[in-house]
């Protein structure tokens, strides 16, 4: 072969492509590598959110061994651990264990640690694939996977096919193993309160495929769809419901829906297990009636700019993670509002509905009675809606 010949396929490779256009390929095969994950890996064999034709299904297994070297017992196992022992000793990569700084640069290593763990695997990875493929090639070969997908892009891209591999074997440990799982607990909004630190980095899923909606997802981890609020968007919800329109998927669960009538005049057993049902729906509602009640009383509060501004963002905070000292801070700023005051204290009132595991079901439905006589006598209006909406779940 001649010398020209040869450099100028090492140069181009077999496409012979623009730099924009090679770089357009990479976000795109990246993308894939992201919609293969959030998908498969997370939401259908991590959680049972949906089940995919076998021919999908496929697909991302082979994609992932070609470009992550991943074995789906392992990611599935180190994943639901983390839900299990969320920002507890044992979650394998949990900011509140490691700290911020390690799980965003060691993010990866972490998930290593935690899949070479058998133990963890065997009692957190099944119900995963366990055919003759993935026990004699998937989950045996995984460095050949990643480097067929190194030769594949050297005879596609020539040289710089290098550089487009490293990208796709540095996506998933930069956006998963760090952002998702380092600054999804560290940094964002919250819409539901919960035992974890999980927040929305943002509204719009689309980079990674709507991991970036982390706090929706620990707050319903069986649903299929990411986004819970109108103004949210997840990418990958939109991939699903192109799947499901090819038949090549079919959703199991959902965030469910509130549902509400005209209210009761006295809350029955039914309302109590509706309320119960959607507490998350209820308690971040009554989160943001408190900030907004905040919001309009703190020019009569008497205090700083500074010290206003941390009496806000502990409202904001799930009272889980308020430590002993934050609360006293905090009680005694509210103390100053009476109506504030009370508005708190029925806040965790009210959550003792469904933290009171053993209680039976009369006695939960004689405090939610207590919680709204007591809520209407207040004379404070919104919470005398509250109340009022609280009696129309249904």
């Amino acid at each position: 072969m001649d010398e020209s010949v040869i450099l100028a396929f090492l140069s181009h490779g077999v496409l012979d492509w623009s730099a924009w256009q090679i770089v357009a390929c990479t976000l795109a095969l990246t993308h894939v590598t992201i919609a293969a994950v959030t998908i498969y890996l997370h939401r259908c064999q991590a959680h049972r959110a949906l089940t995919l034709h076998p021919l999908a299904s496929h697909f991302f297994r082979f994609w992932l061994w070609l470009t992550t070297g991943m074995v789906t017992a392992e990611w599935v196992a180190v994943h639901r651990k983390h839900h299990a022992r969320c920002e507890a000793d044992g979650d394998p990569h949990s900011p509140a264990v490691f700290g911020i700084r390690r799980v965003l640069l060691e993010g990866s290593e972490l998930y290593r640690i935690e899949a070479a763990n058998a133990a963890t695997v065997a009692q957190y990875g099944t119900g995963t694939p366990s055919d003759w493929i993935e026990r004699h090639v998937y989950g045996r070969w995984t460095w050949q996977g990643v480097g067929l997908m190194l030769v594949i892009d050297v005879v596609l891209f020539g040289v710089v096919g290098l550089t487009v591999w490293a990208v796709q074997m540095l996506w998933i440990p930069i956006t998963a193993a760090g952002v998702v799982n380092g600054l999804g607990h560290w940094w964002g909004y919250r819409n539901y309160d919960g035992p974890h630190a999980a927040t929305n980095i943002g509204p719009l899923g689309l980079l990674i495929g709507g991991e970036e909606l982390h706090n929706n997802h620990h707050t319903y981890p069986t649903s299929a769809k990411l986004s819970a609020r109108w103004f949210e968007f997840d990418v990958g919800w939109l991939y699903i419901r192109l799947l499901q329109a090819c038949r090549l998927a079919q959703v199991t669960r959902v965030v469910p829906r509130a549902r509400r009538a005209v209210p009761k005049a006295v809350a029955d057993l039914h309302t109590l297990q509706a309320i119960i049902a959607n507490r998350h729906e209820v308690m971040a509602r009554y989160r943001r009636m408190l900030c907004r009640a905040f919001r309009a009383a703190r020019s009569d509060m008497g205090a700083d700019k500074r010290s206003l501004a941390q009496v806000y963002r502990l409202l904001r905070r799930d009272p889980a993670f308020v430590t002993g000292e934050q609360a006293a801070s905090l009680a005694h700023s509210l103390r100053q509002h009476s109506a504030l005051w009370e508005m708190q204290q029925l806040r965790a009132e009210l959550a003792e509905l469904w933290q009171r595991k053993h209680a039976q079901p009369e006695e939960l439905l004689a405090h939610l009675r207590q919680w709204c006589e007591q809520a209407e006598r207040s004379g404070i209006t919104i919470l005398r809606d509250f109340a009022t909406r609280l009696r129309s779940y249904a």
